[in-house]
C-alpha cells in the first residue's frame, strides 16, 4: 500500500467526492492508502504541493489566474473537477416560500469578506437582477465564525456552504431560502491541483482511476449511503443533516459523473472573476488546467 497525502484548503460536506474517494475505500483499492489534511489559515493548499507534502490538493481555478495575474506560470495544474456548481447558500432567520432575492436589498447579509465565495455571490446578485451594493455586508471571518454570528443574532441572511445551513434547519435557527449556484449554472467552482510532475506518475494514474469510480458512486448513490460512510469525518454533524446535504449536492448537479475539468465551465468561471474586476485577461485552458492521466 502507498501512502498518498491529500490536502484540503476548506474541509466540507460540499468536497464529498473527495471524501468519499476515501471513505468508500476507492482508493485503497488502487493500492493508496490516504493520509489527509486541511491546509492552515490564511495558508494556500498550493504550498503543499510546493514543499513535497501533499501530492493532491482541493483547490480553485482563480489560484492559477492569480499567479498568472502576477506575470508568473503556475507550478501546479488543475486536472479534475470536485463541484461543478457553486455550492452556497442563502438562510433566513424565518422560513420564506416567497424569497425573492430583491429581499437582500437593504438587508444584513453574513458571509465571507473576499476570495471566491464572494466573487461567485456578487456575480449571482448580478445573474438575479439586484445591486449587491445595497447589500450591508457582514464579514466576521471564517466558515465557523460566520456561522456564530448568525446564530448569536447578526445579519438578516446568511450565505454559506453546507452542512452549516442543514444543521442551522435542523436546530431551528435558520432556513434555506435559495440557492447560490442555481443563479450561476454550471462552472469549474473547484478542483483538484498537482504538479506537473506527479500527474506523469504511476501515483497519479491509480489516484484517477480511484476518482473516476468516485465520481459515478457520487451519482448513482443514496444519500444516506454516502453520509453514513462520511460520518466518521464529520463527527460534529448529525448523520441526518449530512445525508440532506448531500442529497441536496446531488439534485443540484454539483457532482457530475465525468472527472475532466470541462471548457465551458472553465470559461464561466472567467465571466466570474472578469465580471467582478479580478482578471487581467482571459487566459488560455492550458495556461491553468491539464486533461486527468489516462488509466
Amino acid at each position: 500500500m502507498e501512502t498518498i497525502h491529500i490536502q484540503f484548503t476548506l474541509f466540507s460536506a460540499f468536497y464529498s467526492p473527495l471524501i468519499s474517494a476515501m471513505s468508500g475505500g476507492f482508493l485503497k483499492a488502487e493500492g493508496l492508502d490516504p493520509q489527509w489534511s486541511v491546509s492552515p489559515p490564511g495558508v494556500s493548499a498550493l504550498a503543499a504541493l510546493q514543499d513535497g507534502s501533499a501530492h493532491v490538493v482541493q483547490s480553485a481555478l482563480s489560484q492559477g489566474f492569480t499567479t498568472l495575474d502576477k506575470g508568473e506560470i503556475p507550478f501546479a495544474y488543475h486536472f479534475a473537477q470536485v463541484n461543478e456548481m457553486d455550492g452556497f447558500f442563502i438562510t433566513a432567520r424565518a422560513a420564506d416560500a416567497a424569497f425573492d432575492w430583491k429581499k437582500l436589498e437593504g438587508a444584513e447579509v453574513v458571509m465571507f469578506k473576499g476570495g471566491q465565495p464572494q466573487a461567485m455571490f456578487k456575480y449571482a446578485c448580478y445573474k438575479a437582477g439586484i445591486d449587491f451594493s445595497r447589500i450591508k455586508p457582514v464579514c466576521p471571518g471564517g466558515a465557523a465564525d460566520i456561522d456564530k454570528a448568525f446564530r448569536e443574532g447578526r445579519g438578516d441572511y446568511v450565505v454559506q456552504q453546507g452542512p452549516f445551513p442543514q444543521q442551522l434547519q435542523a436546530d431551528g435557527a435558520g432556513h434555506v431560502v435559495a440557492q447560490v449556484g442555481r443563479q450561476i449554472g454550471p462552472c469549474g467552482f473547484s478542483s483538484l491541483a498537482a504538479t506537473r510532475e506527479w500527474l506523469q506518475t504511476d501515483m497519479a494514474k491509480a489516484f484517477v482511476r480511484a476518482y473516476r469510480k468516485t465520481r459515478r458512486y457520487m451519482t448513482e448513490t443514496p444519500a444516506a449511503a454516502i453520509a453514513r460512510a462520511e460520518k466518521p469525518y464529520f463527527p460534529d454533524i448529525d448523520e441526518t443533516v449530512l445525508s440532506d446535504c448531500i442529497g441536496t449536492y446531488q439534485k443540484l448537479g454539483c457532482w457530475t459523473p465525468h472527472v475532466e475539468i470541462t471548457r465551458p465551465a472553465y470559461e464561466k468561471t472567467l465571466d466570474v472573476y472578469e465580471y467582478n474586476g479580478q482578471l487581467k485577461q482571459r487566459y488560455r485552458y492550458e495556461q491553468v488546467c491539464a486533461e486527468p492521466p489516462a488509466a
